[in-house]
């Protein structure tokens, strides 16, 4: 359930006209009285003989018998109650019973026989509006001091009372919805989503990774949106606006929405706290120019450093500091923003859908130590730097791994969130990782099939030496990994590292030392990647069986402060 209070009018009779009306897009249906303060009220859409003047008068009367000083200039208050698609439909006796609960929660009309008048209207299955005006029978005016925190407060009672769908309480630092109005338009427009929508999408796409202020607005450009900035006297820029450049109000003017209006972490000031964090004075960073392709940097690598810079972010989510995580969890979202990006046809969907979910995951009101996020931030930047990838080969593999350790990041997170609870916070990521789930299965299937093609071409007595390594390091999973349709890929991973000169052996008990296994969905799937990144060997397994260049020179363990317990974050969560 959503309660929301819309800003305050001057126009009684208007609001009503609009609440029995047919709607912005012939969208109201039999619209009627179900509660009011009296409960005795005219009802103009039930009611032959009632009219909305009738009704209008009724509710003003305390407005326009009390002194003048004492009369608000906008004195109409209007409460929007809705319920999710997957509620029962509720009866009018229901909304009768939430509206009276609501009104009263508020301060509109408390038990004191004294509160302001208010009519609750219902003109579709799924919602009422409440209107109100705001004098007190007894001449004085309400109590409305938290009103929309006290109207939330009372949903979360309603959904138990009603057998609703239960939503988490909030902390206020979640990003503004889209308003009926901008949902209606987008229907009317025929877009797939709000322009409140798709402008906060760009604009978290645009943040990805960027260095300076110079870059973010570069970006916008680049995406297409309408740009207005604000400046002050001395001329430095204090906002800045974004529009669709086929978005437009009556006047035929562009819709603008400021950073902070579209989310609490995209207003400029907040913005500008992430630049400068992307790279370390020893790693060169990505420059703007390598969007046109003259950077040499490839999807692959790009992948495969967004998978290592992931395994250290989860030691630091789960060791380290409150301000430490929050900066790793920030950053994370540019990471999947970045990845959604650039991601290829088959996971693009998912890994857009499991982005915007986090969007919310992302904010909470633990203060970010953002000198922490400079190997996610720089792992964004590669990304949106390195091109589209390809859904084969080494860039599909790569994509394949590097949202295998984004979805324990993400487990790592909801984690984080529960034990400060963080409800919503903790929501939103479970729910991105299972869009991550999904995306990793589109993305993982082909490079795991052609591995296991190969684990079942292996001489007989090579995987009967791999089985005996697993039993070795893993002896309370082994048979179930070896029963697992995913033992044959691993089976040829572990080939490969012989090859490369590593002792499958080894890697596995250390595996087996770092984090537990038996979560997960597909123990041998896990092992994979896990292996095929810590031993240096390319993503895909069909390429190449010498280690990466890029494994050969980065750091494979994360920073020192962080590797106390020896523990590995490929774990299913």
């Amino acid at each position: 359930m959503i309660p929301r209070i819309h800003n305050r009018g001057a126009n009684t009779y208007g609001l009503l006209a609009y609440l029995y009306g047919p709607g912005q897009a012939e969208e109201h249906t039999d619209p009627h009285l179900v509660a009011s303060f009296d409960g005795m009220a005219p009802d103009p859409g039930r009611d032959p003989a009632a009219t909305l003047k009738e009704l209008q008068l009724l509710l003003d009367q305390p407005v326009t018998a009390a002194d003048q000083d004492l009369r608000p200039a906008k004195h109409v208050w209007h409460l929007s109650v809705r319920n999710a698609p997957e509620d029962p439909i509720l009866s009018d006796g229901d909304w009768a019973d939430i509206a009276r609960r609501m009104v009263a929660a508020t301060g509109i009309d408390p038990d004191d026989g004294a509160g302001c008048r208010w009519a609750a209207v219902r003109h579709a299955e799924d919602h009422i509006h409440i209107i109100a005006t705001l004098v007190r029978e007894d001449g004085y005016k309400p109590d409305l001091d938290e009103d929309a925190a006290r109207a939330q407060a009372e949903a979360r009672l309603l959904e138990v009372a009603h057998g609703l769908r239960q939503l988490n309480r909030g902390d206020k630092t979640a990003a503004k919805r889209p308003t009926s109005a901008e949902r209606h338009k987008a229907e009317r427009t025929g877009r797939e989503r709000t322009a409140r929508e798709e402008l906060r999408e760009t604009v978290r796409r645009a943040v990805a990774g960027a260095e300076d202020e110079a870059e973010f607005f570069d970006r916008l450009g680049r995406a297409g949106l309408l740009i207005h900035t604000n400046a002050m006297p001395s001329g430095d820029l204090s906002g800045y606006s974004v529009a669709l450049p086929d978005d437009f109000n009556a006047q035929g003017e562009p819709v603008y929405y400021s950073g902070s209006t579209l989310a609490p972490d995209l207003s400029l000031p907040r913005v500008r706290l992430r630049f400068g964090t992307s790279h370390d004075n020893d790693v060169e960073a990505v420059p703007p120019s390598s969007a046109s392709g003259r950077s040499g940097r490839r999807p692959a690598p790009a992948r495969r450093r967004t998978a290592e810079a992931a395994w250290a972010a989860i030691l630091v989510i789960d060791e380290g500091g409150d301000g430490a995580a929050a900066a790793q969890i920030m950053a994370a979202g540019e990471v999947l923003d970045a990845l959604a990006a650039t991601s290829a046809a088959h996971t693009r969907r998912e890994l857009r859908e499991a982005a915007a979910a986090f969007e919310r995951a992302s904010r909470s009101h633990v203060r970010a130590e953002r000198r922490h996020s400079r190997a996610l931030r720089r792992a964004a930047r590669d990304l949106v730097y390195s091109g589209p990838a390809l859904g084969r080969g080494e860039d599909g593999a790569g994509t394949a791994m590097a949202i295998d350790m984004l979805f324990f990041l993400v487990m790592a997170t909801a984690h984080w969130h529960g034990r400060k609870q963080h409800a919503q916070q903790a929501a939103a990521a479970r729910q991105a990782a299972d869009h991550l789930r999904a995306a990793y299965r589109n993305a993982a299937g082909p490079p795991l099939q052609a591995a296991s093609r190969r684990g079942r071409s292996l001489p007989a007595l090579v995987r009967d030496r791999q089985a005996a390594a697993v039993r070795e390091a893993l002896p309370q999973l082994a048979e179930q990994i070896l029963a697992e349709p995913g033992w044959y890929a691993l089976a040829a991973t572990l080939a490969d590292t012989e090859v490369a000169g590593r002792d499958p052996g080894r890697l596995l008990a250390q595996a087996a030392a770092r984090r537990e296994l038996g979560s997960a969905e597909s123990i041998s799937d896990v092992l994979v990647w896990r292996l095929r990144r810590t031993a240096g060997l390319p993503a895909d397994p069909t390429g190449p069986h010498r280690p990466t260049t890029s494994a050969r020179t980065a750091a494979p363990n994360p920073p020192t402060q962080h590797r106390r317990s020896g523990r590995d974050p490929g774990r299913s969560v």
